[in-house]
């Protein structure tokens, strides 16, 4: 394995190159620390009672964290899922390549794609660098609830979940990967290491979480502003949880994949099995799973955001959000997904949302668009449906910039002139302020979030019902999630969901997948969850579809296949469950296996 950083050859210089921010303003900023090169010894000074550059240090350590607004070439990782596709319509488009099994090994340097390798492996290094320094460095200042303990101890437990946290960002994509455990390693190192087992990850993963909870670590929710975007005992917690699930879950429970993906070419792509996966299926594990989720739920310190669906990505220390990565106060979101046509507030366009996401969202009542109970209008296709739908995409008429979208072919928003613009007939809304009376963009925040309280229920949920099937516990989170989406609760009060005495696991289980893509719809849930549920193969093998809305007196709603038109679709093969180990690590490292069909 090549691990990348860069090192001068006396080890105890580094180049610290990415941001940084004050004690005072936690990690809102990521500015520069220092320009210059730095020794260790200046960063984790036994003289620095206010421990300010080790402090620093640990922000370049939260930096690594990716930011999934646009991150893939520009796109939403989602416009690689039956959710959306890129406006951009190039085969040369990083998220429909991945879409569509147009890549290999090599396609993806690092940072293209969903190629996360380097850049995780760099934070992984600078953790550890982090961890066996700062023991020196005399921090005055101590832990709000536990006056008694050093605040260091707080940073060296963020940066043992930020690790923790880079692995299971690789383990989710790749399986198994090498383990480094403390060891900060020098360029004269041996570094061809092999993959650790996937087994191996998850303990590791589960055991430094197990570490670190308690007492030596922030409390949830934030101790105060400044503390806001911290790692918490929460998210700790929340880490665990869903580390559980991921292992619990049928990709890697029992995995077939080396069987199914066969053995790909050359003498080093034949995959040991435990390397992406556990051999043997073991039940036990969801409920494991639900444990861990149980244990975010008894701190009893979050809730939904009762001001509505909208605001969960807009309100700061809402009481929603576990873990977050801080953006900017500004409008990137808008500038780049926003309705196009509008001079004063000049937008790309960059996500087109398709229908098959738009027909999943239920009607107000909860039921299916294909119930005849649910009485939908073909004709008036949005009225009376799940308030989701408007919050997560913009649709025809809908208010915006003091203008009623004109989403038909030849209005305003889809003028077909040469200009990008949507594909699908609609455009994406989710994440975006409150524009809809106003001439411009409203400024708002900008943060990605990682784990927020909504996902700690469905994870509960998901593994419950697969650990024992349906109970009240897990059925009032499905009836709990809609009534805050704006669902009607209905005479029954079951908020569109079948009786729990007469529902199945099986239909249980699909009510809460299509639970999971509607409310986390283009939070990079959907690419994975289609993956660690094995089911990738059935979504993805058909035409993704769009809206083609024709206004002449009347509208006339044309649904077309937007996907094939140019690319090949078909094409999902049991070798993209998991990302190829990139192709340099490979070529560079013997003992690297690369994963099975790849």
């Amino acid at each position: 394995m090549i691990i990348k950083f860069k090192m001068m050859k006396n080890y105890k210089i580094i180049l610290l190159i990415l941001g940084a921010v004050s004690l005072v303003t936690a990690c809102k900023k990521y500015g520069t620390f220092p320009v210059a090169q730095i020794t260790i010894d200046r960063v984790f000074d036994p003289r620095d009672s206010l421990g300010t550059n080790a402090y620093a240090f640990l922000q370049n350590v939260y930096a690594t964290m990716l930011n999934g607004h646009n991150r893939v070439g520009g796109d939403y990782l989602d416009a690689a899922t039956d959710d959306a596709v890129s406006s951009a319509a190039s085969s040369s488009n990083q998220v429909t390549q991945l879409s569509t099994d147009a890549y290999n090994s090599g396609t993806f340097t690092d940072g293209a794609g969903d190629n996360v390798w380097a850049n995780y492996y760099s934070g992984i290094r600078q953790a550890n660098i982090f961890i066996a320094n700062i023991g020196v460095v005399p921090v005055e200042a101590t832990l709000p609830n536990h006056p008694e303990i050093s605040m260091k101890y707080a940073w060296k437990n963020e940066a043992r979940f930020l690790r923790a946290y880079f692995y299971f960002e690789l383990v989710k994509r790749y399986g198994g990967v090498p383990l480094l455990g403390d060891k900060v390693y020098n360029v004269t190192d041996n570094l061809a290491l092999p993959r650790n087992t996937f087994s191996d990850c998850i303990n590791y993963i589960v055991s430094e979480c197990n570490a670190i909870k308690g007492d030596s670590i922030l409390q949830a929710p934030y101790a105060s502003t400044s503390n806001y975007g911290r790692v918490t005992n929460a998210a700790v917690l929340a880490l665990k949880a869903k580390a559980l699930l991921y292992a619990a879950s049928p990709l890697f429970n029992g995995t077939t994949l080396v069987k199914d993906a066969g053995t790909g070419q050359g003498p080093r792509n034949t995959t040991n099995a435990a390397l992406v996966g556990y051999p043997s299926a073991d039940p036990n594990r969801w409920q494991l799973a639900a444990n861990a989720a149980q244990d975010v739920i008894n701190l009893g310190v979050f809730s939904l955001d009762g001001n509505g669906f909208q605001d969960i990505f807009l309100t700061q220390n809402n009481p929603e959000l576990i873990f977050i990565r801080q953006g900017d106060n500004g409008n990137n979101v808008e500038n780049n997904n926003a309705p196009i046509g509008f001079p004063s507030a000049v937008a790309k366009g960059v996500t087109s949302p398709t229908q098959d996401l738009i027909n999943a969202f239920p009607m107000i009542s909860g039921l299916n668009i294909n119930d005849p109970n649910g009485h939908y209008n073909p004709d008036s296709p949005y009225a009376r449906r799940d308030p989701r739908l408007l919050f997560t995409v913009f649709v025809n008429g809908q208010r915006w910039l003091n203008t009623n979208l004109q989403l038909y072919q030849g209005g305003q928003s889809i003028p077909n002139s040469g200009v990008q613009q949507t594909v699908s007939g609609y455009y994406l809304h989710k994440f975006m302020g409150h524009s809809e009376a106003l001439n411009g963009f409203a400024a708002h925040s900008e943060d990605w979030v990682i784990f927020r309280y909504a996902e700690i229920l469905l994870n509960y949920a998901e593994a419950e019902n697969e650990a024992v099937g349906p109970n009240a516990a897990d059925y009032q989170v499905l009836k709990t999630i809609r009534g805050r989406a704006g669902i009607a609760a209905g005479t029954d009060g079951n908020y569109g969901i079948q009786a729990l005495g007469s529902i199945t696991q099986d239909s249980l289980r699909s009510a809460i997948h299509n639970e999971r893509r509607l409310e986390f719809a283009f939070e990079e849930q959907r690419f994975f969850d289609l993956r660690r549920w094995k089911v990738a193969a059935a979504y993805m093998n058909q035409a993704r579809m769009g809206l083609q809305l024709i206004s002449n007196n009347q509208l006339t709603y044309n649904y077309v296949p937007i996907l094939p038109a140019v690319f090949k679709v078909n094409s999902f093969t049991p070798k993209q469950y998991l990302q190829p180990i990139p192709y340099g690590e490979v070529v560079k490292n013997p003992q690297m296996q690369q994963n099975p069909g790849w």
